[in-house]
Parts: structure tokens; C-alpha cells; sequence
């Protein structure tokens, strides 16, 4: 008899259909490559079709009525043009607004790479009650999107340490320290590489269109900060009263010596305390800086909204912050003993930065040569016109927006990518509706975080599925309640939990934003609502 063959689930055959077209994808360098050839064919064929639109737009001088204006399609394959585009690639290039996040990937990493977030965030976890420690590891995940991908890592190594330690069950801590920081990373408490290289991008949506709107990457700040808390709540309670249920949560007995073995060194104790002198010195700095009426990051009212430079130079001011913590914390452990060590560190960031500027290079001639065309205006136009003639409303817009980047996402699993793609698209699209861009960066920024870990292109899946085998193997993942033997560890183990996960996250910031918007809150320092 030949044996049975068990059919996959639709899940399973879903999943692998991800998969497969997913790993289709070519590399973003060739991607927008390819986007840029496109884009150069199609506006030929497209002028020499004719296409326009015409509309009524605001005229930029108040108390002027509406006026008439016409948009074509221009022509990128010209010679005019394709001498632009070789004379000016270098400018094109280093003027792109996302550029500016490399001085913060190397400040970022350059803390980083001294040890400081690790050793504060194992600190934090370590002395944390333990009614406390399931809320713990999911506000360490929400905010360590500021060590970027080592953050994600760190999050579901250690709780998967601190349950296993505490005879928990660290199945659980290690897929909600994955569901926290990658499903959750857009919010944080701080301002990170996030905040800033969407801001560029937006930045450079809204240069092109002429359009006088302060940007700055605090603009999301107030939603995302508040963010943290409710995700860490809801994630808490969702944990504790059904996946602990779903899955079992162990028999409680505390392992000693595994918490001793992740105890803080006297040295990196007294790095903390080397970092917290450096942090009021970052302090005193910034007050002497911001606190007199003259200071010189006031702007000339003597204020700071809606512009100063004191937004106009925060990626600055952050890169600043994490050299006043983290040089004195690598002092202080011998991580930096000499002066040579300094430069070591941020070239470390700046390496860190290549694939950056890798994408960016073909990126940011994409976007210069869409603007050229013509092309994402006229969609823009032509959306707008039709989402001001239904009368949608801000929520109903900033919704679609959500369901469509949620379920881009997993397909798509590079928030800059998709940023640089959509926002051309929709940026234009708030605006000609009278509504600042920052609510369109939100509403995509709250889609492009919850489906995250439903991806099969994330790269720490491998990792992932390691680590919790490795668990089972030492028998410190309990049986299921119910089951008499344990199920195989795979991706749809990960997933039949991360999916939960992803609505919870979904859910949670897409009723914060109705909130917000019903009630009028500031999203950001100096944003209104509505473009004044």
C-alpha cells in the first residue's frame, strides 16, 4: 500500500505561494532599476498618447480665487531630458532627502556597537517583577526598533532567556519579542532611523510639489510615543489571557543559575552609571541650547512651533544624544580605550549604512524622473478629485490606506521601499484635500507595522524556528494542553501565533487613530490637521 499523502491546508498553500513569488523579487537596487526603465517608456508612450488632466487648483497667494491648471505627461526619453539625468545623477543623488539618515545609522550604531542598549535593556528585563515581565518584554520589543535589526534579535533572545529562567514557557516570550519589535516597531518612545527616513521621503515627496509644509521626523511623535503603551498593554493582556491558555505556560520553577549567567558585570554596571552622567550632560547641553528666550534653537518668535531649529536639526541633536550616552559607556567598559576606537565604531554605522545607499542610488533617480513625467501627479489629481467627490472623509481615506499597506506588506517586507513607491501616490493626495502629509506617513507607517511577522521573506525566521527546536530539545517547551507529544516547529508554527499577533497590532493603533482623529489630537509637535 502506498502511504498516505496529507493534503496542505489553504493556509499552508497560502504561505508558500508567498514564498515563492516572494523570493521572486529581485533586489531593491534592480527593482527600482526596473521601475526606472518603466517609468522612461511608459511617459514616451503616454505623451505621445496625449494623456492630461485639468483641475481647479488653491492659489499659493491667500485670498486669490481657484484657477485652472493642466498637467501632461512629459516625455523622459527627450535628449533634454536624458542629458538632465546624466549631468545631474550626482545631484539627484546626495540631495535626496533619505540621505540624511546615514548620519543617523552611523550615531545609532555607534552606540550601539559600545554595548549600551544591550546592557540597559538586560538590566531592565532582569530586575523586572515577574507579574511584570510579560508587559516588560513587550516594551523593551516596541522600542528596540533603535538597535534596528539587532534590537528585533535581542528582544526575542533574552525573553526567550528570562521565561525559560522563570519556568515559563519561552515558546511564548520568544514569538512575543518577534510580534513586539518587528510587528511593533514602528512606535517608540524615542525618535529612530525610522522616524527620520520616512520623513525624508516625505520631505522630498512634498519639495517636488512646491507645496510650503513644515516636515520634520517628530511628526509622528505623539501617536507613536503613546503607541508604545497601549500596544504594550494590549499585547500583555492578549498574552496572558490567551496564548498562555493556547499554549501552556510551564510549571513556574525559577532556573537561578540562568539568570546569574545573564547578570550584569561590574563593569557594565558601572557603564550605566558612566552613561546616565553622559546623559545629563546631553541634558545641560540642550537646556543651555533651548531653555533662554534667546537661545539660538528657538526660532525668531522665541518659540519652536510650528518650525525652529531646534525640528530642523533633530536628526542632529539625536545623533548628538546617543554619543553623550554611549562614549562614556564604552570608557567605561573598555570598549574604547583609545582615541582610534571612536572613528572604528561610526565607520561600523557607516557599513551598516551601505545597503542604504545601495537602494538609494537607483531610488532616488526613480522618484526624481516620476515627478519629471508627470505620471503620480495625474493619479494623484485624478484620486483626489474622486475621493473629494464622493466625500469620503479623512478616516475613511486614512483607513484604505491601512487595509491597502497591511496587505502589501508581507509581500513587501521593506517599509522604505514601499514608502518610496506609495507615497508620490498618496502624499499628493492629503494635500490637494487640504490635510497635512504627516496623517498620510501615519496611516501607512500603522499598516506597514502589524503584518510584519507575517511574512515568509523575513530574514530571522530560520533563526526563529532554531531557537524555539533548540527549547524543545532541552524540555523547556511544555506540552500543549491536550496534546500527549510535541508538534514539529515550522513556519506555520510561527505563524498560527504571529497572525494573532498582527490583528491585536492592527486593531489596536487602527482604533488609536480613530480616536485621534475624533477628537482632534496632535499627532506631532506643531502639526495641524488640516495645511494652513
Amino acid at each position: 500500500m502506498q502511504p498516505s499523502v496529507r493534503k496542505k491546508s489553504w493556509m499552508n498553500r497560502f504561505i508558500d505561494t508567498i514564498e515563492y513569488w516572494g523570493n521572486k523579487l529581485p533586489h531593491p537596487f534592480i527593482l527600482f532599476g526596473m521601475l526606472v526603465v518603466i517609468t522612461l517608456i511608459g511617459s514616451w508612450i503616454l505623451s505621445q498618447a496625449g494623456c492630461s488632466i485639468t483641475y481647479m487648483a488653491a492659489s499659493r497667494t491667500p485670498g486669490e480665487p481657484e484657477k485652472e491648471v493642466t498637467i501632461a505627461v512629459t516625455n523622459l526619453l527627450s535628449g533634454e531630458n536624458l542629458r538632465y539625468l546624466i549631468t545631474k545623477y550626482p545631484d539627484i543623488f546626495i540631495g535626496y532627502p533619505p540621505m540624511k539618515l546615514v548620519l543617523m545609522m552611523a550615531a545609532t550604531a555607534f552606540i550601539e556597537k559600545t554595548g549600551f542598549f544591550g546592557t540597559f535593556m538586560k538590566k531592565y528585563l532582569l530586575r523586572a517583577p515577574r507579574g511584570l515581565v510579560t508587559f516588560a518584554v513587550v516594551f523593551v520589543g516596541v522600542n528596540s526598533n533603535l538597535m534596528s535589526d539587532a534590537g528585533t534579535l535581542f528582544a526575542l533572545t533574552m525573553g526567550g532567556i528570562i521565561f525559560a529562567a522563570l519556568g515559563r514557557n519561552p515558546l511564548i516570550a520568544v514569538i512575543l519579542g518577534w510580534a513586539s519589535s518587528s510587528g511593533g516597531f514602528t512606535a517608540n518612545l524615542f525618535l529612530a532611523g525610522t522616524d527620520a527616513l520616512l520623513a525624508g521621503i516625505t520631505e522630498g515627496v512634498v519639495k517636488e510639489m512646491g507645496v510650503a509644509v513644515d516636515i520634520n521626523p517628530a511628526m509622528n511623535y505623539f501617536f507613536m510615543a503613546s503607541a508604545t503603551f497601549f500596544l504594550s498593554v494590549t499585547l500583555t493582556l492578549f498574552t496572558e489571557k490567551v496564548v498562555c491558555r493556547m499554549v501552556g505556560d510551564g510549571d513556574g520553577k525559577v532556573n537561578m543559575a540562568l539568570l546569574e549567567e545573564h547578570k550584569l558585570t561590574a563593569d557594565q554596571e558601572k557603564g550605566l552609571r558612566w552613561a546616565f552622567y553622559g546623559f545629563l550632560f546631553f541634558l545641560a547641553v540642550m537646556a543651555a541650547l533651548t531653555v533662554p528666550s534667546w537661545a539660538i534653537l528657538r526660532n525668531a518668535k522665541g518659540g519652536f512651533l510650528p518650525k525652529s531649529p531646534f525640528f530642523a536639526g533633530i536628526i542632529t541633536l539625536i545623533a548628538f544624544f546617543f554619543v553623550s550616552t554611549g562614549l562614556p559607556y564604552g570608557v567605561a567598559t573598555g570598549e574604547i580605550k583609545k582615541w582610534k576606537d571612536i572613528p572604528r565604531l561610526v565607520s561600523a554605522g557607516l557599513r551598516e549604512a551601505i545597503p542604504l545607499l545601495t537602494t538609494t542610488m537607483m531610488a532616488a533617480v526613480f522618484i526624481d524622473m516620476m515627478n519629471k513625467s508627470n505620471i503620480f501627479k495625474m493619479v494623484a489629481v485624478a484620486g483626489a478629485e474622486a475621493l473629494r467627490g464622493a466625500n469620503i472623509g479623512l478616516l475613511p481615506l486614512c483607513l484604505m490606506i491601512i487595509v491597502v499597506t497591511t496587505i502589501i506588506n508581507p509581500f513587501m517586507t521593506s517599509g522604505s521601499s514601499k514608502w518610496l513607491i506609495i507615497a508620490p501616490m498618496i502624499v499628493p493626495m492629503f494635500t490637494m484635500l487640504n490635510v497635512h502629509p504627516a496623517y498620510a506617513q501615519l496611516a501607512y507607517r500603522i499598516g506597514d507595522s502589524a503584518t510584519n511577522i507575517c511574512s515568509p521573506l523575513q530574514e530571522l525566521l530560520p533563526v526563529i524556528i532554531g531557537m524555539l527546536t533548540q527549547y524543545q530539545e532541552e524540555g523547556k517547551i511544555p506540552l500543549r494542553p491536550g496534546e500527549t507529544e510535541h508538534r514539529k516547529i515550522g513556519i506555520g508554527t510561527i505563524f498560527s501565533l504571529t497572525i494573532p499577533y498582527a490583528m491585536v497590532i492592527l486593531l489596536t493603533m487602527t482604533a488609536m487613530l480613530i480616536v485621534w482623529l475624533t477628537f482632534g489630537l496632535p499627532i506631532g509637535p506643531g502639526i495641524p490637521m488640516h495645511i494652513q
